[in-house]
């Protein structure tokens, strides 16, 4: 698995990750990358954050991202989907490196194009361990015209820890740290 592999509208995804790859996260039935999954587990026990934070979206097959767009198409019209939601085969939920995450909250419904995920509280813990355990925040705003996705404070990608502290400290997304790497 190739951890810094690009997924955008430029660099489709061309991986073939096996079904035996994915772990649950959470106890539920979204997956991630095994070592990745292993990583979210040990980053929400460390903050005692599994009851709190919840997975919404891991891994995703070509047909799920292809409903994903389709529905989300439909409903909200293109401008508001070419904005949050990658195009089939272009989307880092392919690649089993990406997760969705939401503030739990009971008897609030969870929106799974944009949950929830506030900057304050165990989310906010949450992104200042990250990149201890090997995530960054994919989509950080202000990064809109690099990455061609709206700020998504609650995707996360994994990249691996060593990775992770560098684009953190630096302030690059996954395009820069990748560009400044050449």
């Amino acid at each position: 698995m190739n951890i810094l592999q690009l997924v955008n509208a430029e660099n489709p995804y061309r991986g073939a990750l096996t079904l035996a790859e994915l772990a649950p996260v959470c106890g539920s039935a979204v997956c991630l990358w095994g070592p990745a999954a292993a990583a979210l587990h040990a980053l929400l026990a460390e903050l005692d954050a599994a009851g709190r934070i919840m997975p919404v979206s891991g891994w995703r097959s070509a047909a799920e991202q292809q409903a994903l767009w389709d529905g989300s198409m439909a409903e909200n019209g293109p401008a508001f989907t070419q904005s949050y939601v990658a195009r089939p085969g272009c989307s880092e939920h392919q690649t089993g490196l990406a997760i969705d995450l939401a503030l739990r909250r009971d008897g609030v419904p969870v929106d799974l194009i944009r949950p929830d995920f506030p900057a304050d509280g165990v989310c906010g813990a949450f992104r200042r361990c990250a990149a201890a355990y090997g995530f960054v925040l994919r989509y950080p705003a202000g990064k809109e015209d690099v990455t061609g996705i709206a700020h998504e404070p609650w995707h996360f990608r994994y990249v691996g820890a060593p990775h992770a502290a560098r684009m953190a400290a630096a302030g690059l997304c996954l395009e820069e740290y990748l560009h400044a790497a050449r």
